[in-house]
Protein backbone atom coordinates (compact mmCIF):
# COMPACT_ATOMS: atom_id res chain seq x y z
CA UNK A 1 0.00 0.00 0.00
CA UNK A 2 1.22 3.49 -0.92
CA UNK A 3 1.07 6.49 1.43
CA UNK A 4 1.16 10.08 0.16
CA UNK A 5 2.19 13.02 2.32
CA UNK A 6 1.75 16.65 1.16
CA UNK A 7 4.36 19.38 1.43
CA UNK A 8 3.87 22.13 3.97
CA UNK A 9 2.38 25.07 2.00
CA UNK A 10 4.81 27.86 1.19
CA UNK A 11 4.55 31.09 3.13
CA UNK A 12 2.87 34.22 1.79
CA UNK A 13 6.22 35.64 0.58
CA UNK A 14 6.73 33.03 -2.12
CA UNK A 15 4.19 34.40 -4.67
CA UNK A 16 5.50 37.94 -4.10
CA UNK A 17 9.08 36.84 -4.65
CA UNK A 18 8.06 35.07 -7.86
CA UNK A 19 6.19 38.15 -9.07
CA UNK A 20 9.18 40.40 -8.28
CA UNK A 21 11.54 38.12 -10.21
CA UNK A 22 9.12 37.99 -13.16
CA UNK A 23 8.85 41.79 -13.14
CA UNK A 24 12.65 42.10 -13.07
CA UNK A 25 12.98 39.73 -16.03
CA UNK A 26 10.39 41.66 -18.03
CA UNK A 27 12.25 44.90 -17.23
CA UNK A 28 15.53 43.37 -18.38
CA UNK A 29 13.86 42.21 -21.59
CA UNK A 30 12.75 45.78 -22.33
CA UNK A 31 16.20 47.15 -21.43
CA UNK A 32 17.99 44.75 -23.78
CA UNK A 33 15.44 45.52 -26.51
CA UNK A 34 16.15 49.23 -26.08
CA UNK A 35 19.91 48.61 -26.19
CA UNK A 36 19.49 46.60 -29.40
CA UNK A 37 17.37 49.40 -30.90
CA UNK A 38 19.92 52.03 -29.80
CA UNK A 39 22.80 50.15 -31.39
CA UNK A 40 21.08 50.49 -34.76
CA UNK A 41 19.26 53.82 -34.64
CA UNK A 42 21.24 56.32 -32.56
CA UNK A 43 21.96 59.62 -34.31
CA UNK A 44 24.45 62.47 -34.04
CA UNK A 45 22.94 65.91 -34.71
CA UNK A 46 25.01 69.02 -35.40
CA UNK A 47 23.49 72.40 -34.58
CA UNK A 48 24.58 75.84 -33.42
CA UNK A 49 24.36 74.52 -29.86
CA UNK A 50 26.83 71.71 -30.48
CA UNK A 51 26.67 67.96 -30.95
CA UNK A 52 23.52 66.20 -29.75
CA UNK A 53 23.66 62.42 -29.39
CA UNK A 54 20.18 60.89 -29.49
CA UNK A 55 18.68 57.45 -29.09
CA UNK A 56 20.87 55.98 -26.39
CA UNK A 57 20.92 55.80 -22.60
CA UNK A 58 24.08 57.91 -22.59
CA UNK A 59 22.97 60.46 -25.19
CA UNK A 60 23.46 64.13 -24.40
CA UNK A 61 24.32 67.52 -25.81
CA UNK A 62 28.03 68.28 -26.01
CA UNK A 63 28.19 72.09 -26.21
CA UNK A 64 29.99 73.55 -29.22
CA UNK A 65 32.28 75.56 -26.94
CA UNK A 66 33.47 72.39 -25.21
CA UNK A 67 34.58 70.69 -28.44
CA UNK A 68 38.25 71.04 -29.40
CA UNK A 69 37.67 70.68 -33.11
CA UNK A 70 41.25 71.58 -34.04
CA UNK A 71 42.39 68.34 -32.34
CA UNK A 72 39.58 66.17 -33.75
CA UNK A 73 40.39 63.46 -36.26
CA UNK A 74 39.28 60.19 -37.76
CA UNK A 75 40.91 57.14 -36.19
CA UNK A 76 41.27 53.45 -36.89
CA UNK A 77 41.20 51.94 -33.40
CA UNK A 78 42.58 48.67 -34.78
CA UNK A 79 45.90 50.37 -35.55
CA UNK A 80 45.87 53.40 -33.23
CA UNK A 81 45.56 51.29 -30.10
CA UNK A 82 46.28 54.09 -27.59
CA UNK A 83 42.77 55.46 -28.28
CA UNK A 84 41.07 52.06 -27.99
CA UNK A 85 38.61 51.40 -25.18
CA UNK A 86 40.26 49.83 -22.18
CA UNK A 87 37.92 49.78 -19.21
CA UNK A 88 34.16 50.39 -19.05
CA UNK A 89 33.38 52.67 -16.11
CA UNK A 90 29.66 53.20 -16.78
CA UNK A 91 28.31 51.91 -20.02
CA UNK A 92 27.20 49.12 -22.27
CA UNK A 93 29.76 46.73 -23.68
CA UNK A 94 28.39 44.10 -26.02
CA UNK A 95 29.89 42.43 -29.07
CA UNK A 96 29.62 45.02 -31.84
CA UNK A 97 28.32 47.82 -29.60
CA UNK A 98 29.96 49.97 -26.94
CA UNK A 99 28.19 52.93 -25.43
CA UNK A 100 28.81 55.07 -22.37
CA UNK A 101 31.84 56.05 -20.32
CA UNK A 102 35.14 54.26 -20.84
CA UNK A 103 38.82 54.60 -20.04
CA UNK A 104 41.14 54.58 -23.02
CA UNK A 105 44.40 52.66 -23.33
CA UNK A 106 46.27 55.99 -23.10
CA UNK A 107 44.61 56.71 -19.72
CA UNK A 108 42.11 59.23 -21.05
CA UNK A 109 38.38 59.23 -20.44
CA UNK A 110 35.87 58.88 -23.30
CA UNK A 111 32.16 58.95 -23.98
CA UNK A 112 31.86 56.31 -26.69
CA UNK A 113 29.18 55.32 -29.18
CA UNK A 114 30.89 52.63 -31.23
CA UNK A 115 29.67 49.91 -33.55
CA UNK A 116 32.85 49.67 -35.58
CA UNK A 117 36.52 50.29 -34.80
CA UNK A 118 37.98 51.06 -38.21
CA UNK A 119 36.50 54.53 -38.84
CA UNK A 120 35.88 56.45 -35.62
CA UNK A 121 35.57 60.19 -35.12
CA UNK A 122 37.65 61.31 -32.13
CA UNK A 123 36.43 64.59 -30.60
CA UNK A 124 38.38 65.85 -27.58
CA UNK A 125 36.62 68.28 -25.26
CA UNK A 126 37.72 70.94 -22.81
CA UNK A 127 35.85 69.04 -20.08
CA UNK A 128 38.47 66.31 -19.63
CA UNK A 129 37.04 63.64 -21.89
CA UNK A 130 36.82 62.76 -25.58
CA UNK A 131 33.82 61.64 -27.61
CA UNK A 132 34.30 58.61 -29.88
CA UNK A 133 31.66 58.11 -32.59
CA UNK A 134 31.07 55.44 -35.21
CA UNK A 135 29.39 56.98 -38.22
CA UNK A 136 29.42 56.03 -41.90
CA UNK A 137 30.82 59.48 -42.80
CA UNK A 138 33.10 60.68 -39.99
CA UNK A 139 34.78 63.30 -42.21
CA UNK A 140 31.39 64.79 -43.13
CA UNK A 141 30.37 64.95 -39.45
CA UNK A 142 33.65 66.64 -38.57
CA UNK A 143 33.25 69.11 -41.46
CA UNK A 144 29.71 69.95 -40.30
CA UNK A 145 30.98 70.60 -36.77
CA UNK A 146 33.83 72.77 -38.06
CA UNK A 147 31.44 74.71 -40.29
CA UNK A 148 29.32 75.51 -37.26
CA UNK A 149 26.04 74.28 -38.75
Amino acid sequence: MKQVFPIVPAGAGSPWTTAAIALLLVGLLFLFGYIFYSSRYSTFEVSAEGLRIRGDLYGRLVPRGALRLEQARVLNLNTEREYALSWRTNGIGMPGYSSGWFRLKNGGKALAFLTTRDSVLYLPTSEGYAVLLSTPEPQALLAALQAGR
